[in-house]
């Protein structure tokens, strides 16, 4: 057996972290799976939703995404992967999605997923490539390998994108989604209410909730919403009833709805930026995970964005999401302090089993569309608030004029949709900020760097 499925028992301890190559014995790690099942749960069948996506699909994905990326990281990354929000926008304006049942234009989609796949990949390449020249020469100009890896492998990504872009990119997607619940998911007065009773559900959830639960929020926030909604509609005869046949009918077990990708350029040149984000979100996620353990990962920095990339492209050629390392999941990791690969393993293989549930599939279908739409203004709101929190965290200086109009430019042009034409393609407002965030800095930003 390879050495990358081999990890050293130790027994728990109270406050003492299990390393990425440990585990604790085998029902403990056991029980730990299921807890990241649970963790990455809520997020990962929501985005495919938002897309039209089969959600039975984007769970198995996350799986078989969660262990390719164990492979090529050689099982010492600890992460789950599980359905990006970065790919919202974007497919949903590749697509003209409106928000309600499959996705009529998803082979489109998932063009252009493999697309950002292949560019997250070529990246990722570029910086394993990067990594090892740097790592053989540096015995001979007298380096050590650590620096090495870390100057070569982080700081020229940095360089590219700093935080004032990352952040105003990651803004940009949740602002420029922010019509699509409002406007299209609230055909009646009654709806409209019903978004509003589930977001406030859900910050309630947030704020007064503790423990898993609150880690839960936007899952328990859409199943109270749901019950209410339930009680009004099924119950008082208000607005449109909850139908349940579906979830009778499908079979506990069943191959999901799998669907071919179609490469159209449009699509592709509209999705691909996404490449952006994710080499951002993962490098954040290595750095979070080597602060938190005491080891250095940045040696494993490119096989990381290239497991992601692979993953993104396997997903996006069976009909699933785009694929990305999860927060939720880092979370978990910091209040257990147990970063051993082997619970990710065990989480892996559940979410296969749980993806081929019609049943699952039948019973997230259900779900009333107000109650999507009000989970979705504060999913969105918060993709929104937390490239503003990119910002804080890095301090980012707005008396510089630089960072002003790079930041203020990007917001308005993905808010707005902004939107170039080449010829026979469009490069619509995500793609046109995301291209021009970087740009912008790379031209105005020269002087204070």
């Amino acid at each position: 057996m390879s050495s990358m499925f081999s990890w050293r028992e130790v027994a728990a301890q109270p406050g003492v972290v299990v390393a990425p190559d440990e585990r604790l014995p085998w029902p403990q790690t056991a029980a730990l799976g299921v807890q990241h099942v649970i963790a990455m749960f809520g997020a990962t069948v929501l985005a495919p939703i938002l897309m039209g996506f089969d959600p039975n699909v984007a769970i198995l994905m996350s799986g078989i995404g969660t262990l390719i990326f164990f492979v090529i990281t050689g099982g010492r990354v600890p992460s789950y992967l599980g359905s990006s929000f970065a790919f919202i926008g974007v497919v949903i304006a590749a697509t003209g999605y409106a928000g309600s049942g499959r996705n009529a234009n998803i082979g489109a989609a998932l063009g252009g997923i493999i697309a950002c796949g292949a560019l997250y990949t070529a990246i990722g390449l570029l910086v394993w490539l990067t990594n090892e020249r740097h790592r053989r020469s540096a015995p001979i100009r007298g380096l050590e390998v650590d620096e090495v890896e870390v100057g070569a492998a982080v700081s020229w990504i940095e360089r590219l994108m700093p935080p004032v872009v990352t952040g105003s990119v990651v803004a940009v997607i949740g602002l420029n989604l922010a019509s699509i619940p409002v406007k299209n998911m609230a055909p009646t007065s009654f709806d409209t209410w019903m978004q509003l009773v589930t977001f406030v559900s859900v910050g309630l959830v947030a704020v007064f909730t503790r423990g898993m639960v609150q880690r839960l929020l936007i899952l328990v926030g859409l199943i109270v919403a749901s019950l209410i909604y339930a009680v009004l509609t099924n119950g008082l005869g208000l607005g449109k009833a909850i139908d349940l046949s579906g979830i009778a009918g499908a079979a506990w077990f069943g191959a999901p709805a799998f669907a071919a990708p179609v490469f159209d350029a449009n699509a592709m040149l509209l999705i691909a930026p996404v490449a952006v984000i994710l080499v951002a979100e993962n490098l954040g996620h290595i750095k979070a995970v080597s602060a938190m353990t005491g080891q250095d990962l940045n040696p494993y920095l490119g096989r990381a964005f290239v497991g992601d990339g692979v993953a993104t492209m396997v997903s996006g050629a069976s009909g699933g999401t785009g694929v990305t390392t999860y927060a939720e999941n880092i979370g978990v990791m910091a209040a257990t302090k147990i970063y051993s690969t082997a619970m990710f393993v065990v989480a892996a293989a559940m979410a296969i089993v749980l993806g081929f549930s019609p049943k699952f599939g039948a019973l997230i279908q259900a779900i009333p569309l107000a109650v999507m739409g009000g989970v979705s203004i504060v999913v969105f709101g918060l993709i929104a608030a937390a490239g503003a929190k990119i910002w804080v965290d890095n301090k980012v200086d707005f008396s510089d004029n630089a960072n002003l109009i790079v930041a203020a430019l990007t917001l308005v042009l993905g808010t707005g949709d902004f939107t170039l034409k080449f010829g026979g393609f469009a490069l619509g407002g995500i793609g046109t900020a995301t291209f021009g965030a970087i740009l912008l800095y790379a031209l105005l930003g020269r002087r204070s760097r």
